[in-house]
């Protein structure tokens, strides 16, 4: 009996444990993360062999700074750690439960014909419907796979967060550059309105009027240059460094405009967006709760062996004196609260349908915010070439005329001033408008689950590590074949 016992354990849990085919893969790609966090190893040895993190210095790219967030950054990290938590639930759920020992201790014997009995143990093993255990794995697995989607999530929306800290931190550097250029322009025009003052060529009030058109400039450029710092703690936060660690200017930003149509675009959010590939798999999990359900109409069955230990017979020459019984126990669960069960089933189908229409808003939210940020995409690339194409080069134009025609002395110095700060605020704007593309983009990329390629044909921008450490790098589905300061 015992070792009947044992073989239909070992036959039920090796049927729990077919429940999840592709848990192997989960774990692989969980596995692959994991050994891209240098914080997990041993030994300063271990993390030296691990690799150092990407330099961040003056050369460094975009790229760059997207491994180090993807290796460095904590919330990343503290992800993957839900998705590994919830990937360990997968044996748990498939588990028979822990068998049950029990000891009886006869505070009076039980006199019998072959003796007194003493004392009694029992191994007793509750078998719940095979199913069962099937869909309880099942619904670990698809909670896995939506907790493996989330961390996707994650990185796309660190990915993000450092790509549009990035741009902003570029902006930053072209507008300090070019309200330091202006100032020199300005500063230049204030010495040739106070040399003509000094020979009567000009009126006193143009000398006042460059002055403090420069005193505005300097105290402009000193507002951008104290920004730095805080514009840097953004970036480093979203890296997971130091918040006053120093980080150089970045280089220029790319200028690129998606290849795709609407049309397309949406495709990809629907096929790529992690987000929505966690709730896919929330759905999945909610319909494995629905079949669940249904089993509690069928019932758990409980097998034991129970051993008494038997003393000798009182009486002399009796026949089987002192042989201890062993008993085979048989019980099944009888489920017979059936309101009970028809409520948790309605339960699991509302949880059910509940997944699946958060699932559809979630799509037509994502959607909507697709096509406006498209539209502010196209918008800032049709800012990008009028500012440089015929704004600006129409301001320098301005500027430079109205230069000459004041040094001829058919113009006032407020026309001179009033071309210098055209050009300026033109100037700005244009880099602005780049920067503001950027950063439309890269939500787009966020959005749609993919990076986008510039409409010329030619290799993706250099801000995906597409080939880089684990932790930017694993599949979104394992199963399938396949992150505004102005």
């Amino acid at each position: 009996m015992v070792h009947r016992l044992a073989i239909a354990t070992a036959a039920l849990a090796l049927a729990a444990g077919c429940a999840v085919p592709s848990e192997h893969r989960l774990r692989e790609a969980a596995d692959q993360v994991e050994q891209s966090y240098r914080y997990r190893t041993a030994s300063k040895a271990e993390a030296e062999a691990a690799g150092p993190l990407p330099a961040l210095g003056a050369g460094a790219t975009l790229r760059d700074y997207l491994e180090y967030a993807a290796l460095n950054n904590p919330g990343l990290e503290a992800a993957f750690y839900r998705w590994q938590a919830a990937l360990e639930q997968i044996p748990q759920a498939r588990a028979l439960p822990d068998p049950t020992f029990t000891y009886r201790y006869y505070i009076r014997e039980v006199e019998t014909r072959v003796g007194p009995q003493r004392q009694a143990f029992g191994l007793h093993q509750r078998f719940p419907w095979p199913s069962k255990l099937y869909h309880q794995a099942g619904a670990a697995a698809e909670a896995a796979r939506s907790a493996h989607a989330r961390y996707e999530a994650a990185k796309v929306h660190l990915f993000y967060r450092v790509k549009h800290a990035y741009y902003e931190y570029y902006y930053l550097k072209r507008a300090i550059d070019l309200v330091r250029e202006n100032r020199d322009l300005v500063r230049y025009l204030e010495g040739v309105a106070r040399r003509r003052y000094e020979v009567a060529a000009a009126r006193y009030p143009d000398v006042i009027r460059a002055q403090v058109e420069l005193g505005k400039l300097d105290d402009r450029l000193r507002t951008l240059e104290d920004l730095r710092q805080p514009m840097a703690s953004h970036l480093n936060a979203a890296l997971g460094r130091p918040t006053r660690e120093p980080l150089p200017w970045p280089k220029e930003v790319p200028h690129e405009a998606p290849a795709a149509d609407d049309e397309e675009m949406l495709a990809w959010l629907r096929e790529h967006n992690p987000e929505l590939e966690a709730l896919k798999h929330e759905i999945a999990r909610a319909e494995q709760g629905v079949r669940l359900a249904e089993q509690n109409y069928y019932p758990d069955v409980t097998v034991g062996v129970d051993h008494i230990q038997t003393d000798e017979a009182l009486m002399p020459a009796v026949r089987d004196s002192g042989k201890d019984p062993v008993v085979a126990m048989f019980s099944v669960a009888l489920p017979v609260w059936y309101e009970k069960y028809d409520a948790a089933l309605r339960e699991a189908r509302a949880r059910h349908w509940d997944t699946i229409r958060s699932r559809d808003e979630r799509e037509n939210v994502l959607a909507a915010e697709v096509r406006m940020v498209l539209y502010r995409v196209r918008d800032a690339e049709r800012k990008v070439d009028l500012f440089r194409d015929t704004l600006v080069p129409k301001a320098r134009q301005s500027l430079k005329a109205t230069e000459a025609a004041f040094r001829a002395g058919n113009a006032n110095f407020v026309d001179l001033v009033d071309a210098e700060r055209v050009l300026l605020e033109f100037q700005l704007s244009q880099e602005r408008a780049l920067a503001d593309q950027a950063q439309h983009v890269a939500r787009l990329e966020m959005l749609v689950g993919r990076p986008m390629r510039p409409a010329a044909d030619g290799p993706a921008a250099e801000d995906e590590p597409a080939d880089a450490k684990p932790a930017a790098t694993v599949s979104p589905n394992p199963d399938a074949s396949k992150g505004d300061a102005r």
